[in-house]
């Protein structure tokens, strides 16, 4: 599945909806081979050049500048991927659904929006405004 996470409810017979938990690690684990095949091809781009910078300084600026840019991508690629990986050790100590702060529900349209969330949206919208102010 390409570019995206699968996310489904089960219902349960007393009426319940919950979290269809194999069908989160499932999304979570697809979109990390997804995302170590991208980190694969970027490293290759990044560590590709076997000859020296071009002799042309505009040719040289271009260059750094993509590779500079590669290597943002590559830090993008290697934060999801722990954050993935953090989801997953969630799920199989039972703690997915459970905000790391406070222990409240994260809540099924929160985690559909962002799976490897660790925090609901009051201590997510709390830690965003401390960071912004101490900036």
């Amino acid at each position: 599945m390409a570019g995206g996470l699968c996310y489904q409810v089960a219902k349960l017979t007393n009426g319940c909806v919950v979290m269809n938990l194999q069908s989160s690690k499932t999304g979570l684990i697809d979109r990390r081979a997804e995302l170590m095949e991208r980190g694969q091809r970027i490293h290759e781009n990044i560590h590709h050049r076997d000859e020296p910078l071009s002799a042309d300084f505009a040719e040289q600026a271009i260059e750094l500048e993509n590779r500079e840019l590669l290597e943002a991508l590559d830090d993008e690629v290697k934060l999801e991927l722990r954050q993935i990986e953090r989801a997953l050790i969630r799920i199989d100590e039972e703690e997915y659904e459970s905000c790391e702060n406070c222990g409240k529900d994260v809540g099924e349209e929160r985690l559909k929006a962002l799976p490897y969330t660790t925090l609901c949206i009051r201590c997510a919208t709390a830690q965003e405004e401390n960071t912004a102010r101490q900036r």
